[in-house]
């Protein structure tokens, strides 16, 4: 083979493409139809081999039961087989062939349906010759023993050697094995026929059943493909499409694909509808932090235009710049908050290890009375340490957040409690205030981004929005909740964060602080 053959690829037959349920009939209708052959041919061997047995014991019958009225026939000078035959009465397909007196050749008769046909001599001798030299046995005939011959124009014949010893004369006598091979014939047909129809009859009942089997999978190819056409890559995508409930069935293989189809469909639905909701929380993210950092830069742009002017007036150039100031100061701020949410959500900006949350509630407390004195504070933790595994500089950031947002969005005189008490292997700190409470409308939407109870953005009780959700933040962080349940006179703030057994004793603070 040359290299130019070798380089071409070889021709590859092309592939059938046969479906399950071409391919589980085609393997069902084979092994039937093998298994009924086989049938067919043990049944034939052992039913032929059964009438063979049968017809050597008529033949021997018939040898036994004519023997000697042939002998009487011959001893009184009949030598024609076929006048002998008429006078033994004969059933039909008896064959009788007796030889000739020289013995050079056989004559012989057959009795039909109707008439007694004398055969051709000459056929008779050359069909029974090799019959004749196994039936005899140092010249003596062997009557119990059979054997087959054919006759040209007379048919086949199961024969036996007979002796008449008053004539010493020995023939054969036989019986037609036509009827044995029309028995197995009809037996075959019948097979055959029985075969087919059954085939056909399992074609349409494999057909029906594996069509009624297999109309799950179907549907479930159906809502594959339908789902496969949707344009999931952009815009708000709901996928609606499922198997139905009647070809959903956990307890059949064709059901339980149904139920894995109609789980990862809703699976892929609730991260598109997941998808969506996050690409919109980042839309308004950029949109309120663009708002947010657009107020200070533009401050600072004005502010350090007015210098420009008035760079020969010292006191507006000095009120411009600790506005500039002021401005970076509240947008570094916002900077930081925002970083900070950012590696918050990465794991990252924690220093971990034991922090016992009594002294942390108790000078949160301390501080926001001295921020907040015209509010009425009071404290109450358990008479002993409550130590929990986190970040202490950012669980007290929790703690001060909470405090400043009840102080900054309650009415002068509110009382607001602080507590700290163990509940199951949690430690539970809660913020109580009988302030107004917060609006219901905004009440979902408090821990997001840039979200506000106040919608003025007043720099006094707007913010910027990042407080609460700093302060989740820091919660999931920890492995733990932040938590708002509010209505008129009734706010409270829980935050939940996991216990950690006690290392050392403390000196038990007091149950409660109040002004």
């Amino acid at each position: 083979m040359s290299t130019t053959d070798a380089a071409q690829p070889r021709a590859t037959a092309p592939r059938r493409h046969w479906t399950l349920q071409t391919r589980l009939m085609a393997t069902v209708l084979s092994i039937v139809s093998v298994l009924l052959i086989l049938v067919a041919i043990v049944v034939s061997v052992v039913l032929r081999a059964t009438l063979d047995q049968q017809l050597s014991d008529r033949v021997k019958s018939t040898s036994d039961r004519t023997s000697g009225q042939i002998a009487s026939a011959i001893f009184q000078g009949y030598t024609d087989p076929a006048q002998i035959l008429a006078g033994v009465h004969a059933q039909p397909g008896t064959l009788l062939i007796l030889p000739d007196p020289d013995g050079s050749s056989y004559n012989g008769a057959v009795v039909g349906e109707e008439s007694i046909t004398t055969l051709d001599p000459e056929a008779v001798t050359s069909g029974i010759r090799d019959a004749v030299a196994r039936l005899m046995s140092s010249d003596r005939p062997q009557p119990r023993s059979t054997v087959d011959v054919h006759i040209d124009g007379g048919g086949s014949y199961r024969v036996t050697a007979i002796l008449i010893p008053s004539a010493q004369v020995s023939g054969l006598i036989g019986l037609s094995v036509s009827s044995v091979d029309e028995q197995v014939t009809i037996l075959l047909w019948a097979v055959a026929i029985v075969t087919i129809g059954g085939l056909i009859i399992l074609a349409l009942a494999t057909v029906l059943v594996i069509r009624s089997g297999l109309r799950p999978l179907r549907e479930v190819v159906a809502t594959a493909e339908q789902v496969a056409h949707l344009k999931l890559d952009e815009g708000r995508v709901a996928i609606t499409d499922r198997v139905a409930p009647e070809s959903v069935d956990d307890h059949t293989e064709v059901g339980r694909v149904g139920a894995a189809l109609n789980t990862m469909l809703d699976h892929v639905d609730a991260s598109l509808q997941a998808r969506a909701r996050n690409e919109e929380l980042m839309r308004r993210f950029v949109a309120d932090a663009s708002h947010e950092l657009r107020t200070p830069l533009a401050s600072i742009r004005g502010y350090s235009e007015l210098s420009l002017r008035s760079a020969e007036n010292p006191e507006t150039t000095t009120a411009a710049l600790e506005r500039i100031q002021a401005q970076s100061v509240r947008m570094t701020t916002l900077v930081e908050d925002l970083l900070l949410l950012a590696r918050l959500d990465e794991g990252q900006e924690l220093v971990v290890g034991e922090v016992d949350l009594t002294p942390l509630v108790i000078d949160a407390v301390s501080d926001a009375r001295a921020a907040g004195r015209d509010h009425v504070w009071s404290v109450d933790v358990e008479g002993e340490s409550v130590m929990v595994r986190g970040d202490a500089g950012r669980i007290a950031q929790v703690i001060t957040n909470l405090l400043a947002n009840a102080r900054t969005h309650t009415p002068e005189g509110t009382a607001v409690a602080l507590g700290l008490r163990r509940e199951g292997h949690e430690a539970v700190i809660t913020v109580h205030d009988n302030g107004p409470g917060i609006d219901p409308a905004v009440r979902d939407e408090l821990f997001e981004r840039f979200a506000r109870a106040d919608r003025s953005r007043a720099r006094k009780t707007g913010g910027t929005g990042l407080g609460l959700s700093i302060a989740r933040a820091i919660a999931d962080a920890h492995h733990g909740s932040l938590s708002v349940a509010s209505e008129p006179g009734d706010t409270t703030f829980t935050l939940r964060l996991p216990l950690v057994p006690v290392t050392g004793t403390s000196v038990a603070p007091p149950a409660s602080l109040a002004d």
